[in-house]
Parts: structure tokens; C-alpha cells; sequence
């Protein structure tokens, strides 16, 4: 008999959260793995298109898949006691699981994916849960916050902490291994799906002094053209209508990598629309590149930009956008016919060296190219050179204290943070 296996995106602990092409690609992709040798089901708290959700907030939904997730107010965690914001729970209310648990249980095993340390409130929420409804099953817990905060994660009570691709503890708890033939993402166990998420690679090439991928010797590889291809066939099949690229490194050897995928996109007729939520690398963003992926149905862009200064780059990181970079980016995107709104440059607020960082004029320079700004608040990765410099703010110690809303405030203060805020806001109004 195959065993029972649950696989689990628990709810959001955070002072804002939103869907932004938002789904646990490692977790569905441990679900394709287990797809002959288990049954396999999923519970996601975050999935806005379940039949629990009402239809005031799906119809929020905009043209793209993105849209609000429902949450409640709860009081703020002693950690953030400081922080005057509003603390929530976000996705699917906790008795919705319980009944879930009440219902489908026994399962043998449990399966969580984490991603950011500071939500690590709802991976304990459901290993609670887990325990008192479906006591004999054995937890597994792996993803961004088990890696990086490995002797935290063990003590909200799994049986198994995965660190990093190290699969073999799951594949020796459950008494299988994996299959040798590459596999698709679980994505059949949505009842419904309009959007989705893929990779074309794994890991990322540069070393940014704030991204924790340097630090893990995680190496960076290319992934198949033709699994790629058929993923994205698959996902098409299922009603899929928006995918988001979760690369970090998208345009790298794009010639090699990226247009290969676009061009056998275009040349299977397959009609989806593209996004890009994680920065890319605006050097990279040639005439050819843009234009391809405009062709193949790429509908929004988002690009990496520090800062202008170079004082900033030099000590961040190698490979940094320059000004005259971005531009040229834009202007290629432009003359394919991409709108201005749908171009967007990130910029890191709250970085603990904005003194060298020139943030409003940086601000003010995205804004005469035309373009979105998006402020990107900075969260301190603990073993990260930028992480290690917040120790003197904030006590990394605690997960808590790596909230992207809570260390700009700390940092930087209230009335700098809402000044920034209100001046992007301000900016792109003017668009």
C-alpha cells in the first residue's frame, strides 16, 4: 500500500503580505518526486482560488493572477512589540485545516514548505495542528527557514529539518527512493489554477553581499530545455494562464538559456502570459532579449536597481546595474512596445548602508526614465555580510527580527521609512 503523504503551505505571519505569483515550487516539486510512490494531496493556505474563499476577494484578482490575501488582525508578537503597524495572519482560517485534518486523516507523513525565517509563527500554527489531529503522522520540514535557521526550525517540534536540496533524510524516512525519470510538479492537486510558477535554472552566479545563495555553495545550473518545455506544456494544459519566472538570475546566458525556451514557446504556439517578480539583471536586457520576450508573451518586467551610487555597488557586490545600464534596459523594452507601466526597477529600503546608498536620488532617476518604482524592504539574512552588519540593531538571533517591515523602521526610523514610501508613491502617480 502506497504511503498517505500531506503536503502543506501553511499560513503567513507578517504586517503585509500579498499575492505576487505567490506558490511553493519546492514543496509541489517534492510532490512530483512522490507522485509514483505515494498518494499524494495538498492543503494551501494561500491558494486565494479556493472554494473557501469568497468572491469579494477573488474578484480583486487583477488581469494578471495577482491580488490580496484575506487576513485578520492579531497582536503584534513580543519580539515586535516596537513596530506601529498592524501584525496579521494571512490565508485559510486554522479551523479549516483542523476540519481538513479531522477529515482526510490518517496521514503518514507531512510534508511543510517554509520560506521566509519571520513567518516561521505559521509553520509552528500547523505543526501544532498536525500533532493534535493527526497525531501518528510524521512531520517533515523544509525550504528557505529550515536551511538558514536550521536549530531554530527543530525546535517547533518536526521529526525531520531538510537543510538545503538534501532530500536523502525524506527519501530514508518514507522507505522510498526517488524516481530516476524527471518528474512534473504536483500542480494537478489545485482544484483550480490560473497561475503559476517555474524555473529555468537553479541558483544564481553572482554574490551579492545581502543574498544568502553565496553563502550556501549552492552552484548554479542550467535545467533541461526539454523538461522546461514540457512543465510548460503541462502547465498550459491545466488552465494555467499567467506563469511567474522564480529564477534568480533570468537573463544570464540568455542566449544559451532564456531565448531557447522563449523561442520553442513561440514556435509551439503557446499562448501564456509571462512575468518576472524576481530582479532581473537590467546588463543583460539587450535589443534581442527584450524583443523575444515581448514575442513570446513576457507581460511584465522587473529589474534590479540598487542605487546609482557607485561607492554602494562597490561595497554590496560585483555586477551592479549602473544608471547608463538601466536606461539602455528601458529603451529596449520600450521599442518592442512594451509599456512603460508594466517596467519596474527595485530599490532596497533599509539597507544598512543607505548612508552610501543615494535611495531619493536613485528615486528620482528610475522616475525620468519613465518607469514603476517598487521598494523593497530590506531583510537581514543572518551569515550574509549586509545580514551580519544589522547585529548591531536588531538581535538576528530571534527569526522575528528579520521582517522586512520591521528592521527599515528600526534602522531607519518611522518618519524616514513613510517618507520614502510616500515619495515612490508620489513618483509613480506622476507616470
Amino acid at each position: 500500500m502506497k504511503a498517505k503523504i500531506l503536503l502543506v503551505n501553511p499560513p503567513i505571519f507578517d504586517f503585509a503580505a500579498y499575492d505576487f505569483w505567490l506558490k511553493p515550487y519546492g514543496l509541489l516539486r517534492v510532490g512530483g518526486l512522490l507522485r509514483p510512490v505515494a498518494e499524494v494531496s495538498l492543503f494551501d493556505y494561500m491558494d486565494r482560488l479556493s472554494p473557501v474563499f469568497d468572491l469579494e476577494l477573488k474578484a480583486k484578482t487583477d488581469c494578471y493572477g495577482k491580488g490580496p490575501y484575506p487576513s485578520e488582525i492579531i497582536p503584534n508578537p513580543a519580539a515586535l512589540q516596537d513596530v506601529r503597524r498592524h501584525y496579521r495572519r494571512f490565508g485559510i482560517a486554522r479551523e479549516v485545516f483542523r476540519n481538513y485534518l479531522t477529515k482526510n486523516e490518517p496521514f503518514d507523513f507531512v510534508l511543510i514548505q517554509t520560506v521566509m525565517t519571520y513567518w516561521y509563527l505559521g509553520y509552528r500554527e500547523a505543526i501544532e495542528d498536525i500533532r493534535q489531529f493527526c497525531p501518528k503522522a510524521k512531520i517533515v520540514l523544509g525550504g528557505f527557514y529550515a536551511t538558514t535557521c536550521n536549530d531554530h526550525a527543530k525546535s517547533l517540534g518536526a521529526d525531520v529539518v531538510i537543510s538545503g536540496d538534501n532530500f536523502d533524510p525524506l527519501w530514508e524516512l518514507i522507505g522510498q527512493k526517488p524516481p530516476a525519470e524527471p518528474q512534473t510538479p504536483a500542480w494537478e492537486l489545485y482544484p483550480k489554477l490560473k497561475a503559476a510558477v517555474m524555473t529555468l535554472t537553479h541558483g544564481c552566479p553572482f554574490k551579492c553581499s545581502y543574498c544568502f545563495i553565496p553563502q550556501s555553495n549552492m552552484k548554479f545550473e542550467t535545467r533541461s530545455l526539454d523538461i522546461c518545455l514540457n512543465e510548460l506544456k503541462y502547465l498550459v494544459g491545466l488552465g494555467v494562464e499567467n506563469i511567474a519566472f522564480y529564477d534568480d538570475a533570468l537573463l544570464y546566458q540568455a542566449e544559451q538559456i532564456l531565448l531557447p525556451f522563449l523561442g520553442a514557446a513561440i514556435d509551439h504556439q503557446i499562448s501564456v502570459n509571462f512575468h518576472t517578480p524576481n530582479a532581473m539583471h537590467a546588463r543583460y536586457m539587450t535589443a534581442e532579449v527584450a524583443q523575444t520576450m515581448a514575442h513570446a508573451g513576457v507581460k511584465t518586467f522587473y529589474l534590479g536597481f540598487e542605487s546609482r551610487s557607485e561607492a554602494f555597488h562597490k561595497e554590496t557586490g560585483s555586477e551592479k546595474v549602473v544608471s547608463d545600464e538601466l536606461a539602455a534596459a528601458v529603451e529596449n523594452l520600450r521599442s518592442t512596445g512594451v509599456s512603460a507601466q508594466n517596467i519596474t526597477a527595485y530599490e532596497i529600503l533599509g539597507h544598512p548602508l543607505s548612508n552610501l546608498q543615494q535611495l531619493e536620488d536613485s528615486m528620482r532617476f528610475v522616475n525620468s526614465l519613465g518607469i514603476r518604482i517598487m521598494l523593497s524592504d530590506f531583510s537581514p539574512i543572518p551569515g550574509t555580510p549586509d545580514g551580519e552588519l544589522c547585529r548591531e540593531y536588531t538581535d538576528l538571533d530571534e527569526p522575528l527580527n528579520h521582517n522586512k517591515t520591521a528592521f527599515p523602521i528600526r534602522f531607519l526610523g518611522f518618519e524616514k521609512v513613510n517618507y520614502y514610501k510616500n515619495l515612490c508613491g508620489q513618483l509613480n502617480r506622476r507616470l
